[in-house]
């Protein structure tokens, strides 16, 4: 423990001859080891503490400098070891500093009052009136938010969660601030109730008020020029920068934000990206994305998410304010100058084209299109299953996770086809079949929650649904055989036969985390009746689910393909079994198909327009080629081939062993 003692006459001489003052010199402590000769034009009000400044740092351009505190007022501050102080014209006020921290060229940094830093703001999230309002803390996850703005129905829920946060949040309330070990802060504005962890660099920012910057050695946060920031929590490993405007917002792991972009009343959780555009009340889950200048984000739920240049949604149907919202279900995306009135709900890996005015959800109709056409709006169900797109989306999300800290707030499941999207297929080819039902196989045109869907369309998502649902049960039952040994069809039936009825029914998807409802109804049950009363309890609680996800995703696989085979598993026999796997690898063979076709697409002469700009055809060719590549030898393209042909393999495998089982007993 170090030991501090006020200053000696001597040192107290020296600092009055190098400018320093204070209001009183026995309110300032110090080390044994203090040196006088590294404080210079400081003047000290308050009880201050400082650690011995021995180290020097290491500029950009070379220089080096000597650590200890210049031209500054220092106001009941702790100061740790090595650290430099330069210029706070202003002043430092009421702060702790950690060691080897870098301060120069700001206008002030105080803590004034009691302050909270951030933590216990109320987001105005979708409702901007504030029906849906979320309090930002520091270890507020997707999942909780999604919990806290979705499930209004259940009051008893949110008062029993916000007075958990009030707990936390009274815990941290301090008229004292802090700096992390190794922070930079330089050539900035003022910061006022600011916390800013380790490493957090701050360079260049305007103005920061009432906040939180979460910063580690693994994930430091970097706050850029021009940044202005009010009521805000930032978390690990963000980058914020280039005239960014947050109010009242909260920003997860690894985000990226810069290029003007402006929010208020927002949440965006791990690994969003918003340049230039706008952000008003929108619930922005992991993966949202928003790169482009005229786009505007407002009281929407997005998660997996790409804003096309001029995306704009509407909630302003002014009759009681901008109550309403949207949801667009996970991994939806948007073309160039889209609109959507809201409210309405858009299905999950569901593009949408041009501007559809009337209120529509097509929730039940997953991985479509949504086009335009004379002011009409037009439904293509399935056909984003066949889109090469999609399937790139998917394998570029894992790549792109950018958190590097093990404990991670988010769980965050990748997956494109699972219980929860494969849910919605289901329903989606049960509502088809109906529409062909009621209106009858001749019609030209079906209508569905304001939206047109041809025959031809229909015909081809009842196809597609089909494609995806026997894809996946097969992907659920190959895996649960994988890696297992059997000799005979009772040893089969075991291994298939599920161990208990976790995951049957449906499933929600909690802004990244796919879960069972059934088991989301039970912790908010818990919570409510007072089991769980820590926010860590019911983070454990979302790792569990995550932990879960494929023994679940069985549970409820095994219960699909008993309804659709019209057998208990315990009933079923070798040629079952066989049936299902051909299902499988028909089901591949043919979506890789499509989708090798819709690679070719970006191949045609079509696609080569623009190229080879002063020759002939041959030279369009060969420029196309050298930019491009070849089409055989496309990563995504050897990717598909080779995708089918080791399902085919393993299906055919799969195949002859049960008959060597069948065959042998």
């Amino acid at each position: 423990m170090t030991v501090f003692r006020h200053l000696t006459k001597e040192e107290i001489s020296s600092l009055e001859a190098q400018s320093c003052s204070a209001d009183n010199w026995l309110d300032l402590f110090v080390t044994g080891s203090f040196s006088p000769q590294r404080i210079r034009n400081v003047h000290f009000s308050g009880v201050n503490r400082l650690y011995p400044f021995n180290g020097r740092f290491t500029l950009p351009d070379g220089r080096e400098v000597q650590s200890g505190i210049y031209n500054t007022n220092i106001h009941h501050c702790e100061i740790g070891e090595d650290t430099y102080i330069e210029n706070v014209r202003e002043g430092l006020s009421n702060y702790r500093i950690g060691k080897k921290v870098f301060i120069r060229d700001a206008d002030s940094i105080i803590t004034e009052g009691e302050s909270t830093f951030g933590n216990g703001t109320e987001v105005h999230v979708l409702d901007e009136t504030g029906g849906r309002s979320v309090k930002i803390f520091d270890q507020l996850s997707s999942h909780l938010a999604y919990i806290l703005a979705m499930y209004r129905h259940r009051p008893g829920l949110t008062r029993t969660i916000y007075r958990m946060i009030d707990r936390y949040t009274g815990k941290i309330r301090s008229s004292s601030g802090t700096i992390g070990d190794h922070a930079m802060i330089r050539h900035t504005g003022s910061l006022k109730n600011v916390s800013i962890g380790s490493y957090c660099k701050i360079e260049g920012c305007s103005y920061l008020y009432n906040g939180s910057i979460h910063s580690s050695k693994t994930d430091p946060v970097y706050i850029g020029h021009g940044v202005t920031m009010k009521h805000f929590i930032i978390s690990e490993g963000c980058y914020i920068s280039d005239d960014v405007i947050l109010d009242h917002c909260f920003v997860g792991h690894a985000c990226e934000m810069g290029k003007q972009f402006s929010a208020e009343h927002s949440l965006f959780f791990s690994n969003c990206v918003a340049f230039h555009g706008e952000a008003c009340s929108i619930f922005a889950g992991p993966y949202t994305v928003s790169h482009h200048k005229s786009t505007l984000l407002i009281a929407g739920m997005f998660s997996f998410f790409n804003a096309g240049s001029g995306t704009n949604q509407s909630n302003h149907m002014y009759k009681l304010g901008p109550v309403h919202h949207g949801v667009m279900e996970r991994g939806s995306k948007t073309a160039s100058d889209s609109y959507i009135l809201w409210p309405a709900k858009v299905g999950a890996f569901t593009v949408v084209m041009g501007r559809h005015y009337k209120n529509s959800d097509t929730s039940s109709l997953p991985f479509s299109y949504l086009i335009e056409s004379h002011d009409e709006s037009f439904l293509s169900p399935g056909v984003n299953l066949r889109s090469v797109g999609t399937i790139r989306d998917a394998q570029k999300w894992p790549q792109r996770d950018k958190r590097n800290q093990p404990a991670h707030p988010d769980f965050i499941n990748f997956n494109l086809l699972s219980p929860y999207t494969i849910n919605k297929v289901l329903a989606g080819r049960n509502l088809l079949k109906r529409l062909l039902e009621y209106s009858g196989e001749k019609s030209e045109f079906y209508s569905y929650e304001n939206v047109k869907i041809t025959r031809s369309s229909l015909q081809r998502g009842l196809q597609l649904y089909d494609i995806a649902l026997y894809k996946f049960l097969g992907n659920s039952l190959i895996q649960q055989l994988s890696g297992k040994t059997f000799s005979n069809l009772e040893e089969i039936r075991k291994v298939l036969i599920p161990e208990n009825h976790t995951g049957i029914g449906n499933w929600t998807d909690l802004a990244g985390l796919i879960a069972p409802l059934s088991e989301v109804e039970k912790l908010a049950d818990r919570i409510e009746q007072g089991k769980i009363r820590s926010i860590n309890r019911i983070r454990e609680t979302f790792r569990d689910f995550h932990d879960h996800y494929y023994e679940w995703t069985w549970n409820w696989a095994a219960d699909i393909l008993e309804k659709e085979t019209g057998k208990e598993i315990s009933r079923w026999n070798i040629d079952d079994i066989c049936d299902l796997v051909t299902k499988w690898k028909d089901s591949v063979v043919e979506l890789d198909k499509m989708l090798y076709e819709d690679a070719r697409k970006e191949f045609t002469l079509i696609s080569q327009t623009g190229f080879g700009i002063d020759g002939d055809q041959h030279t369009r060719i060969r420029d196309f080629e050298q930019v491009r590549g070849k089409f055989e030898k496309n990563p995504q393209v050897t990717a598909i081939k080779s995708h089918l042909k080791k399902k085919t393999e393993l299906g055919n495998s799969i195949i002859e062993k049960l008959k060597k089982i069948k065959e042998t007993n």
